[in-house]
């Protein structure tokens, strides 16, 4: 069949071209989310940062800085990376080997650790004085550090007011030690990354004490390789990679040098593959189930026309033909136009996620015309086959039946829809059980399937769940006035005009409403847990980390019962979820106490175990974790520690409050030469007055606490009430937009009202009655999906029901409800006015 426009196209578009400015309007919103996602997308998959620190260092050798899980496929063994949560390190020692390699001016290990300054004056960053070769570091005064010496940097200098010969005292991770000052320095532009224009305070250390003061005996963050003066980069990477093989070492040029800087890419890539690629996999899918409803009611709409086509001789071929056409004349442009607010959105979006710290700033967004092409192809593809699919029976049966079906509706749906949606309605209850009998992600990815499906019954069996809500509200428009009754008359004969406006209000309460309340349910147990979970009188802070002898001086205070330190990072565990294993981050805490004084100012709930047995080799972990990794008491739990090394302790006891409080508990030993920062960032202490605290760092009580760790959730409430933002924006959009559309399209009916002596205001009222049913059966249907999908996930990651604030939801409710009669009252009072009426 030739889609090449015909006369019957061209003259639709250009003589009545408010039949398609619904669809236009449905095209260009579908082409702006899937540019959006789609740029976003493009965005993780190409994302880096130019080096800096190593910007002198052409070739670097450095840890896989990701943990690598291997799967069977269909297609065989599939690897996935997982970033770490901490640095990897290499073998100092590899600086020799890549030193003799030829072209290379020489091979340093590096070395950035956090020091403390005496008495917690100041924090510093340390580094091996080796590093001044490749980061433009120079001498102003004295001489290269020995061991037990250090270089100050000039702010560093000002702060311990010090000068060389002078002594220091600095903590490290190797304890609190003095310092002869040997030099001082002024740090070059590889030393002061990121620290803006003034620097930061630094210290550099003789390279033979550095990994030890690191925390790190014999281990550097990564090996920087100068090259000598015409020596080829290429050949220089290929000769270290040679030399250094079978050391787990990657040999590492150009932006690839800038992950080993800034671990934050990691993350950011993990962050716009989420929101590009799943979220922009659902938001594509939404968009064109969507955009196909608006088309086919578009073409629906134009089902009298069809027919007296087909009376005067058109046949079949060309009436398919003419809505291929009208779909390449409308679809092309409407996706070009959408294209552009669409990559103003990702902009918008990128910066948002740039500002709250999830992408780095130096990554910058790539805009090709990859997801623009995909954007429009999309729309086009949508309209052709919603418009072949929604033409096919006008087009294929005869004249007359074609003008009889024209004038009224017909009142049973085909038998394929009706058994497509019988199965939806059966998959989606089926996966609703299998979220309530499973856990954690298991859960939740069972409960996405349970949303889709429901959402796709709801669409093909939208005339009869539009028959069965215009029946039972119409049980309580029939005691309303003459337009409360023809408005339930209207909406019972015309279903498949109610199913086409129901059906995208549905999609808004769905989605906004399974987005914003998973957050808020999770929020709601977790601020219960964090506040039932910390019963300590004291809690101190420090951003730089706290002494290490913290714990100690707080507790010789005067009335202190108990003080724990706490060091809080991440662990990686094995998770099977979807018949894959996938490994999740997972928060962990090291305590430097007991677990009988860890008792005294944090209760974790204790279901099975005690943690008195917490130490070397044995953890604590929540019951949900416990349960999605299939692990009881006295069993070994795989994992992977911040810097990727494979450990499997003993689960010696199980705990109830992991989402609150960290899900893994373990001494603090445990981590000693896993973390880059060896100084707890939290000290719980029992009893005493919080002024014997305050040199320690920042005090404040359990509930100021709690507070401040409900802020640093703020990203996951901002990315999830975004995505419901853009979901529900749109799905609002598509509802206004077909309200409109079905508005216009009844000028007629509207009309002849007037005509048989109905006044404006009784005609308007019908119209508003009609939107209230609408928006009701909307909201009920959207509210009933949302919480059959809601309920087995909260309960499978909480335990919990879902939390719904009473205020929120009213306001979603109205929001749709106000939306409708605004979509309605407004094209109405138009159409009315346009006829004189």
């Amino acid at each position: 069949m030739s889609l090449k426009p015909n006369g019957l196209a061209r003259a639709a578009v250009r003589f009545k071209p408010a039949s398609f400015a619904g669809t236009f309007v449905a095209l260009l919103m579908s082409a702006l989310i899937v540019a959006a996602c789609g740029v976003l997308l493009e965005t993780g998959i190409r994302a880096s940062v130019p080096a800096e620190r190593y910007a002198n260092a052409p070739v670097v050798a450095a840890a896989d800085q990701s943990a690598r899980v291997v799967a069977d496929t269909v297609d065989g063994p599939e690897e996935t990376e997982y970033p770490l949560p901490d640095t990897a390190r290499v073998d100092a020692g590899l600086a020799a080997k890549a030193a003799q390699v030829p072209g290379a001016a020489a091979a340093v290990p590096d070395f950035t650790f956090p020091v403390h300054g005496a008495d917690s004056a100041g924090a510093l960053t340390g580094h091996g004085w080796g590093s001044h070769v490749f980061t433009g570091t120079a001498l102003t005064q004295g001489g290269a550090p020995h061991p037990g010496e250090v270089v100050l940097g000039a702010d560093a200098a000002r702060t311990a007011k010090a000068g060389v010969g002078d002594t220091v005292v600095l903590e490290t991770a190797d304890g609190r030690t003095g310092f002869r000052v040997s030099g001082l320095a002024e740090a070059g532009a590889g030393d002061t990354v990121g620290e803006g224009a003034g620097g930061a305070a630094t210290a550099w250390f003789a390279d033979a004490e550095a990994p030890v003061l690191a925390g790190h005996p014999g281990k550097a963050d990564a090996i920087a390789v100068t090259a000598k003066d015409g020596a080829d980069t290429d050949a220089l990477a290929a000769a270290v990679e040679k030399a250094l093989t079978g050391t787990g070492a990657r040999t590492l040029t150009g932006d690839d040098r800038g992950e080993v800087e800034d671990h934050g890419l990691a993350y950011g890539k993990e962050t716009l593959f989420a929101i590009g690629g799943s979220f922009g996999g659902i938001a594509t899918l939404v968009a064109v189930f969507t955009a196909a409803g608006t088309v086919a009611l578009s073409v629906g709409q134009r089902t009298r026309e069809f027919a007296l086509l087909r009376a005067v001789g058109a046949t079949p071929r060309q009436i398919r033909r003419a809505v291929a056409a009208e779909a390449l004349l409308v679809a092309p442009l409407a996706g070009l136009l959408g294209c552009l607010p669409g990559i103003g959105l990702a902009h918008w979006w990128f910066g948002q996620m740039q500002d709250r710290g999830a992408v780095p700033e130096a990554v910058e967004l790539h805009v090709s015309g990859f997801p623009l092409l995909a954007a429009v192809g999309v729309g086009l593809l949508t309209a052709l086959g919603a418009g072949l699919a929604a033409g096919r029976r006008p087009a294929k049966i005869k004249p007359g039946q074609a003008l009889a079906e024209a004038s009224v509706e017909r009142l049973r749906p085909g038998v394929v829809r009706t058994v497509l949606g019988v199965a939806a309605v059966g998959g989606g209850s089926a996966l609703a059980g299998v979220a309530a009998s499973a856990a954690g992600s298991d859960a939740a990815n069972a409960s996405l399937g349970v949303v889709m499906l429901f959402m796709l019954a709801v669409a093909l069996l939208g005339p009869i769940l539009a028959r069965l809500c215009a029946g039972l509200f119409g049980l309580l428009l029939r005691g309303g006035d003459a337009s409360a009754s023809l408005a339930a008359a209207n909406s019972r004969t015309n279903a498949r005009r109610l199913a086409s406006a129901i059906t995208p209000i549905v999609l808004a309460m769905a989605f906004a409403s399974t987005l914003v309340f998973m957050h808020t349910s999770e929020s709601h147990v977790a601020s219960e847990q964090l506040r039932d979970g910390i019963t300590a009188d004291h809690v101190v802070t420090a951003p730089a980390g706290l002494p290490a002898d913290a714990a100690d001086r707080a507790a010789r205070a005067p009335g202190v019962d108990a003080a724990v330190s706490l060091l809080d990072t991440q662990v990686l565990v094995p998770v099977r979820g979807g018949g894959e294993t996938s490994l999740q981050g997972t928060a962990t805490q090291g305590v430097s106490g007991s677990g009988a004084q860890l008792a005294q100012v944090q209760d974790l709930d204790v279901r099975e175990g005690s943690l008195d047995r917490v130490g070397e080799g044995r953890i604590a972990i929540d019951r949900t974790l416990a349960t999605a990794t299939d692990t009881g008491l006295g069993d070994r739990l795989s994992l992977y520690l911040p810097d990727g090394t494979k450990a499997a302790p003993e689960v010696v006891a199980v705990y109830g409050r992991g989402l609150g409080l960290p899900a893994v508990t373990m001494d603090r030993a445990s981590l000693d030469g896993h973390v880059t920062s060896a100084f707890a960032d939290t000290l719980l202490v029992s009893g005493g007055d919080a002024g014997p605290l305050a040199p320690l760092g920042e005090v404040t009580d359990a509930s100021g606490y709690a507070l401040a760790q409900n802020v640093d959730r703020e990203f996951g409430a901002w990315a999830n009430y975004m995505m419901a933002a853009v979901l529900g924006g749109f799905a609002a959009v598509a509802a206004v937009n077909t309200l409109v559309m079905t508005v216009l399209d009844r000028r007629r009916e509207l009309h002849t009202l007037r005509l048989v002596g109905s006044t404006r205001r009784q005609v308007l009222r019908m119209l508003g009655w009609e939107s209230l049913l609408v928006s009701a059966a909307g909201v009920a249907l959207g509210t009933a999906i949302a919480m059959i999908t809601l309920t087995p996930m909260m309960r499978g990651l909480t335990g919990e029901f879902p939390h719904v604030p009473p205020l929120l939801y009213a306001a979603f409710a109205a929001t749709a409800v106000a939306l409708g009669l605004a979509a309605v009252t407004l094209p109405a009072r138009a159409a009315l006015r346009d006829r004189g009426a």
